[in-house]
């Protein structure tokens, strides 16, 4: 059985999809957190809990005694660890949340997993350990001593205590630093879905800084699949590798609105402001490593993605 933490949220529920179409036991862990709605949540597992292999526990990694219940009942192979408070911004309000999620529930299972001799474990860490690294694109060997949001700074924690039970106990890791996740389901508060909204009620779109800043989109098909290509190499020895799961190309800002207008067929109002803390300007992965790990080939383009997106979004799944 496959403990997807998380398993509830925009990439978890896609993940628990894809676990249960290769015809794998999905045990999914989520705590159904009110950062956004819980109720989209629940209806991006809804087809997952019709599914005879795929169970919930509504649990929080920081609950450890709630945790140790779940590892003592499920024969747990492998864990897939996405739970984690989310996003740069908020963040920077509430550090103290956001260490005792991402930093302390990492811990917590662990130490479980080292307790129940589970060996196997795919840790989601995030581009944003990068900070405002000048050179592009962002490769793994790169220095990322330097975060410039607690969001990022929790995750390279993670990173350092997943390393250190992979040292002191042999548990298998890979940490893959996700680039910005895009496509059906994604997460309320990130902008391709939030300028999506605002542009279809008419509204203006908040643009901090100049339109020149760019990310690197990447969707989220080719998400899971770098994932379950990760479960697969954890299974093959005692590693610890840190891996880069994005698309190779940067998209502006400013591309990025165009390309909205474009499948929506709507003209974006926009608002101009300062730049916000904490944000880095530019990501661009480089993937020759998971290429050469994972045989991770990102398949989707931006705009395909995109339209694939507003398809699902205009339908109002």
């Amino acid at each position: 059985m496959v403990l997807v933490t998380g398993g509830a949220g925009f990439i978890g529920s896609h993940l628990c999809e894809a676990l249960l179409q290769q015809g794998r036991r999905v045990l999914c862990v989520d705590n159904f957190c009110d950062f956004y709605e819980p109720s989209v949540k629940e209806q991006n597992i809804a087809s997952c809990l019709q599914h005879p292999e795929f169970v919930l526990e509504r649990a929080d990694i920081r609950d450890k005694e709630a945790l140790e219940r779940i590892f003592e009942r499920y024969n747990i192979s492998a864990v897939i660890h996405l739970a984690a408070m989310a996003g740069v911004r908020p963040s920077l309000l509430y550090p103290e949340l956001y260490t005792q999620v991402n930093v302390m529930g990492t811990l917590n299972l662990l130490e479980l997993c080292k307790q129940h001799n589970i060996k196997h474990f795919v840790f989601a860490s995030s581009s944003s350990v990068y900070g405002n690294n000048a050179k592009l694109p962002f490769a793994e060997e790169d220095p990322v001593n330097e975060p410039i949001s607690v969001y990022a700074a929790t995750k390279k924690a993670g990173e350092l205590l997943c390393y250190t039970y992979h040292h002191l106990y042999q548990i298998s890791v890979v940490a893959l630093r996700f680039f910005t996740v895009y496509g059906p389901r994604q997460r309320p508060d990130l902008a391709i879905h939030k300028f999506a909204a605002l542009m279809r009620e008419g509204r203006e779109l908040p643009v901090f800084g100049d339109e020149a800043s760019s990310r690197d989109y990447t969707y989220i098909q080719d998400t899971v699949q770098g994932v379950l290509r990760a479960l697969e190499y954890v299974k093959k020895g005692c590693v610890y590798e840190v891996i880069n799961l994005g698309n190779d190309r940067s998209v502006t800002l400013s591309e990025l609105i165009s390309a909205l207008e474009e499948v929506s067929g709507i003209k974006a109002k926009l608002m101009h402001h300062e730049d916000q803390a904490g944000d880095v300007r530019h990501t661009r992965a480089c993937v020759t490593k998971a290429h050469q790990l994972l045989n991770y080939r990102p398949s989707f383009d931006f705009k395909q993605g995109l339209l694939l997106f507003w398809q699902w979004f205009t339908r109002g799944e």
